[in-house]
């Protein structure tokens, strides 16, 4: 039988301040000024005694891009001893991070990589897994999907297309003396991390952070109710095809104490669904199949065409600026600005993205280095011919916004901002379902 082997850390990375910060147009190169709470790096390593497995590693950043990506799973398989194509890279997208880890994500923007922070965080992450082949235990893995209310929405339309689910894999140690214990989850959910907006001048992990928090502490209660202070599992998030998709129409502020209360829906909602709908996993060799995928790059419209997209987004401001539907004028602006600088730049004719599907029996996980829309990550999960998938943007990569034919008619923020061809979501629905297909088929 498949015994299989964890290994989990969390990793504090959080740079200290004076950095300018990542995710908003409208902050500018101001700079962080101190820490609301930790960026973490969290690791969670699924392998066997004859296999290397899968290596999770998500950082609590805006994004990770192929060079940032590529440092870090090298430095992981220096660090280890494992291949570094078995590492995973993935972001939490929080817009509370540095942008010097990756520096300019849009070819319409400015921003430059800071190298001594980049080696800041490699050299700590680096610290954090060392021990790690030293401290794999088997595990037993069970399964459950958490359904998630008011913590998002579709972000462009208040009835909009939404996915509620949050996956949830709990990892328990195969030890008689202790068989409750909760040693680590890795739990997927697609949501913007946006609650801190762009007045904020803190480094946080916005509310995924606040959700693996209050997640550790009550499991570590409930496993542990006679201990005053127990250990506390660790949890890895994943985020999932977020593209269209935020706490805009259901935030009631902006500030920690909210950020607080949505990561406690995050954190309860999956709590009560390891309580009542878990279900034990049959062990099974985690495998990893990769592919680069070509999506052809966007037509820039002519000059006349753009300027008229900026005019008219000026001319719709109105309101108090942070009302969702003031912030949805703001954004489009934004997203009419981008796309007028794209004309001054030469986009290649196709970008190569990296696509992964992890799977684990039953279950399989699609990586891919883009915001996806919530309608494409449906499409994926009802075409896959596994029993249960779960689909994960921010990995490996980072190529903007893919956008659904229903946004381009709407000339949506995100469609104006993406630098791929309206096309791209097809393309990666099939080249998804397609390696999905493989995946099972090879077993």
């Amino acid at each position: 039988m498949t015994e299989l082997l964890l290994a989990c850390s969390t990793v504090d990375v959080t740079p200290p301040p004076g950095h300018p910060m990542a995710g908003y147009v409208a902050r500018g190169d101001a700079p962080a000024v101190g820490t609301l709470d930790p960026l973490e790096a969290t690791v969670f390593w699924l392998s066997t005694e004859d296999d290397p497995g899968v290596f999770w590693l998500s950082l609590d950043a805006l994004a990770v891009d192929t060079e940032l990506a590529g440092k870090l799973s090298d430095a992981v398989g220096r660090a280890t001893g494992i291949p570094s194509d078995r590492v995973l890279v993935c972001a939490s997208h929080t817009h509370a991070a540095p942008r010097g880890w990756t520096g300019r994500l849009h070819p319409a923007m400015s921003g430059d990589r800071d190298q001594a922070l980049v080696d800041s965080l490699v050299d700590s992450v680096i610290d954090g897994v060392a021990d790690l082949p030293e401290q794999r235990v088997p595990v037993d893995l069970s399964w459950c999907v958490a359904s998630v209310k008011g913590l998002g929405s579709n972000r462009n339309r208040k009835d909009g297309l939404h996915d509620t689910s949050a996956g949830v894999v709990t990892a328990r140690p195969r030890d008689a003396t202790s068989p409750a214990r909760t040693a680590a989850l890795l739990v997927d959910y697609a949501c913007h991390p946006t609650v801190l907006g762009p007045r904020s001048q803190v480094w946080s992990a916005d509310w995924p952070g606040s959700a693996r928090r209050s997640l550790a502490a009550a499991l570590a209660a409930v496993d542990d109710p006679r201990t005053s202070d127990p250990a506390q599992p660790v949890v890895a998030f994943l985020q999932g095809a977020a593209g269209d998709s935020s706490p805009r129409f259901v935030r009631r502020g902006r500030d920690y104490a909210e950020v607080a209360r949505l990561g406690a829906l995050l954190g309860g909602a999956v709590l009560q669904a390891i309580q009542v709908d878990a279900t034990a996993m049959a062990p099974a060799k985690p495998t990893m199949h990769k592919k680069i995928v070509q999506v052809p790059t966007r037509e820039v419209p002519l000059p006349e065409v753009r300027d008229q997209l900026v005019t008219d987004a000026k001319e719709k401001l109105a309101g108090p600026e942070d009302t969702p539907e003031e912030r949805l004028r703001r954004t489009r602006l934004e997203g009419a600005l981008a796309l007028f600088g794209l004309g001054t730049v030469e986009l290649p004719a196709h970008l190569d993205l990296p696509l992964t599907v992890v799977a684990l029996g039953d279950l399989a996980w699609v990586h891919l280095p883009v915001e996806l829309f919530a309608s494409f990550g449906f499409r994926i999960k009802q075409a896959s011919p596994f029993p249960v998938t779960r689909v994960i943007g921010y990995t490996d990569g980072y190529a903007g916004y893919v956008s659904d034919a229903e946004g381009y008619r709407e000339g949506c923020f995100e469609a104006l901002m993406s630098l791929v061809d309206e096309c791209a979501g097809e393309i990666l629905v099939k080249e998804s379902v397609a390696l999905l297909e493989k995946a099972r088929q090879e077993g």
